[in-house]
C-alpha cells in the first residue's frame, strides 16, 4: 500500500494517465495531476477517486507546450500538499500542434518536430526538475517516471517525430538517474507498445495500427490503459529499490515480432 504517499502525474483525465491515477488512489496513495483544458472532466475524476478510495485527489491546469508553466503548477501543488514523492511525466500533444511532426519523413517540418520536443523532452525536464525540489525537500527519496512507447524501437508509419523524441526522453532518464541518485531519486522510463485510448483513436490510420498489433502480438490484443499501471506502480514500490536509469517495455510482445 502506498498510504501517506503523493503522486504528481501530467495529463490525468483520460487514457494512460487516468489508469495510473486510479491505480495509485486504489492503493492508498493521495494524486495530483494535470490537465489541457477539461476542468470538468477533472473535477468528476477528483469527485470519484476521493469517494471511492477516500484519498486526496487535486488537478491543475497545465499547457504542456508551455513547460516552464509547471513551475506555477507546482506552486498550486504545494498549497494543497506538504510533501511528494512519485512524479510521472505522462502528457502528450496531438492535433493541429503535431503538423509537421507526425507525417512521412519527406513531409516533416522542423515546427512540428519541434512542438513535440518541447511536449516530450522539454517538458519531462523541467517536471522531473520541479518534482525532484519536492521529493529531495522529505529527505526520503522517491521514484521519477517518464512514460515512453516503441515507436523508437518498431517502425510506425508516420511516427517519426514522435519515436525520435521518445527515443530521447529515454535518453534523457538515464541522465537523470545518473545525477539525482545521490538524492536517493530513482528515475526510469515505461515504454508502452501501441495502447488503445483517445489519442491513438485520432490518428488517422488508426484501425490499421490496430490491426497490425493484434495481429504482431502473441497475445493477440491491443494494450489497454490498464496494462501499464502494473510497470509504474513496480517503479514507484521498493520492490524496485535498486532499478533506476532504465526502461521499462510493455507491448505484448509486439516489438520482437
Amino acid at each position: 500500500m502506498m498510504n501517506g504517499k503523493t503522486l504528481f502525474i501530467s495529463g490525468g483525465t483520460r487514457g494512460i494517465g487516468k489508469a495510473i491515477v486510479y491505480a495509485f488512489a486504489q492503493k492508498g496513495c493521495d494524486v495530483a495531476f494535470t490537465y489541457a483544458s477539461s476542468a470538468d472532466t477533472a473535477k468528476e475524476i477528483i469527485a470519484d477517486i476521493e469517494s471511492k478510495f477516500k484519498v486526496k485527489c487535486r488537478a491543475y491546469r497545465l499547457d504542456i507546450m508551455e513547460p516552464l508553466t509547471y513551475k506555477d503548477v507546482f506552486k498550486e501543488f504545494d498549497e494543497d500538499f506538504s510533501t511528494l514523492d512519485f512524479f510521472i511525466s505522462n502528457a502528450i500533444i496531438s492535433g493541429r500542434s503535431v503538423v509537421g511532426g507526425f507525417a512521412p519523413f519527406m513531409r516533416l517540418k522542423p515546427k512540428g518536430l519541434t512542438n513535440i520536443y518541447t511536449a516530450t523532452v522539454a517538458a519531462f525536464v523541467v517536471g522531473a526538475q520541479e518534482a525532484t525540489k519536492r521529493i529531495e525537500a522529505t529527505g526520503n527519496g522517491g521514484s521519477i517516471i517518464s512514460m515512453s512507447s516503441t515507436g523508437n524501437l518498431v517502425y510506425t508509419p508516420n511516427y517519426s517525430g514522435h519515436g525520435t523524441n521518445k527515443a530521447a526522453v529515454e535518453t534523457m532518464v538515464k541522465y537523470a538517474a545518473a545525477e539525482l541518485g545521490e538524492k536517493n531519486i530513482r528515475v526510469n522510463a515505461v515504454s508502452g507498445g501501441p495502447i488503445d485510448t483517445d489519442a491513438l483513436k485520432a490518428f488517422p490510420n488508426y484501425e490499421e495500427v490496430k490491426g497490425e498489433v493484434v495481429k504482431r502480438s502473441p497475445l493477440s490484443r491491443m494494450g489497454e490503459p490498464t496494462d501499464l499501471t502494473g510497470a509504474c506502480l513496480f517503479l514507484c514500490g521498493d520492490e524496485s529499490s535498486w532499478m533506476t536509469g532504465q526502461t521499462i517495455v510493455v507491448d505484448g510482445g509486439t516489438s520482437f515480432q
